[in-house]
């Protein structure tokens, strides 16, 4: 089973795309996606009021410590 292990950024910031633990690149939709069916351990998934889905590290509150790779 795959981890995340960083993050691409935007200029503004906003995670784009994550890195697993294969070293794939995997954008912000096939990850939540994968993350739904059970592929990708260690994120889950999170709904808000408006019915938007986003990924959260299980164990932190965000993904910014993960390094910011290239």
């Amino acid at each position: 089973m795959e981890t995340i292990t960083g993050v691409h950024r935007n200029h503004f910031g906003d995670i784009i795309s994550f890195v697993t633990s294969e070293g794939r690149i995997i954008s912000y939709r096939k990850a939540l996606a994968e993350t739904e069916n059970g592929f990708i351990q260690g994120v889950q998934s999170s709904e808000d009021s408006d019915g938007n889905l986003s990924l959260l590290p299980e164990t932190d509150q965000s993904f910014d410590h993960y390094p910011n790779l290239f």
